[in-house]
């Protein structure tokens, strides 16, 4: 019979695994499309970060979970949970902000075109890289604080008070850790989910009266094909939908384990925390047509080469 250790250790193998496959397929996948073409949308260069940012984020976390819930608990030194923690940390945040940009990168292009936000739409390609950069450059220092506060597991150092994260640990008081957490990590996240919430909120007003209008110019009788515009929107609402969904579980759990001392809430908020980037390229893979075009026309020149 399999103990439930190991059961938990091959489920996390699992759910790394088929993600970072997932999202590596998307990642290989709009490269090869990016130098090769055919020529890539600009939304596809916000899909390509996404794809890269939770692939680390499914490989900082996944891995060293599932080694120490198969018994390697001492791994790490107080550099290696430092290091850890903090590039999973960023890589999550750029997870959260990546998605963000796509849900208002995808207001912009609905935008009616005498609107305001259509001015961006002839330069929205060349800011898509200088926001990589910002946000990346914000994330790195937003979450310094994890390199001071980090340490390696707790059972091997004679601390009493703190959070036991089985593999590293963080030796501050439950009170002072949501407290520094509170203003220098999650603050800006509620701005980002905000930011979702809103920019959802009216792509689906905007898909509301598009269908509204399209019905009444086609009639009862016939079924209006689909555009490309509304199946994309209909794919970032349903990204966003799953981020903000898993992100606000796993917010809320995350506040019993800063007082919990059970390894059973460590997994469950572990699991939530990589459902989303191991979901979402299968979302992209299953509803975006151009992931099949792509890859049509990409197969397609390898034969005629080989």
């Amino acid at each position: 019979m399999i103990s439930k250790d190991i059961a938990l250790g091959l489920l996390f193998l699992f759910q790394t695994g088929l993600g970072a496959l997932g999202n590596s397929f998307l990642l290989v996948l709009y490269t090869i499309t990016f130098f090769t073409g055919p020529k890539l949308r600009p939304i596809d260069l916000l899909l390509t970060h996404l794809a890269f940012v939770n692939d680390l984020v499914l490989l900082s976390k996944g891995i060293p979970h599932t080694m120490a819930t198969l018994g390697f608990t001492n791994f790490l030194d107080d550099v290696g949970c430092k290091l850890l923690f903090y590039f999973h940390k960023v890589a999550r945040d750029l997870s959260l902000s990546t998605t963000c940009l796509l849900s208002g990168f995808q207001v912009i292009t609905l935008s009616p075109r005498n609107s305001c936000q259509s001015k961006l739409k002839v330069s929205d390609l060349k800011c898509i890289v200088p926001l990589f950069l910002l946000c990346w450059v914000f994330h790195l220092l937003k979450n310094v604080p994890v390199l001071i506060f980090m340490k390696g597991p707790m059972r091997n150092k004679n601390i009493t008070e703190g959070q036991d994260y089985i593999y590293c640990a963080s030796p501050f008081p439950p009170i002072l850790n949501i407290a520094i957490q509170m203003f220098t990590l999650f603050l800006p996240d509620v701005l980002f989910i905000g930011i979702m919430v809103g920019t959802s909120g009216y792509l689906v007003f905007v898909l509301y009266r598009h269908h509204q209008r399209v019905q009444y110019i086609h009639g009862n009788s016939l079924t209006p094909s689909v555009s490309p515009e509304s199946r994309a929107t209909q794919t970032v609402l349903l990204i966003v939908f799953l981020f903000v969904s898993f992100y606000s579980l796993n917010s809320i759990l995350m506040l019993y384990v800063q007082y919990g001392k059970s390894s059973w809430l460590v997994h469950t908020s572990t699991f939530l925390a990589a459902c989303f980037p191991a979901s979402s390229s299968f979302v992209l893979i299953v509803s975006d047509s151009h992931v099949y075009k792509n890859f049509w026309a990409l197969w397609e020149k390898l034969m005629i080469q080989f």
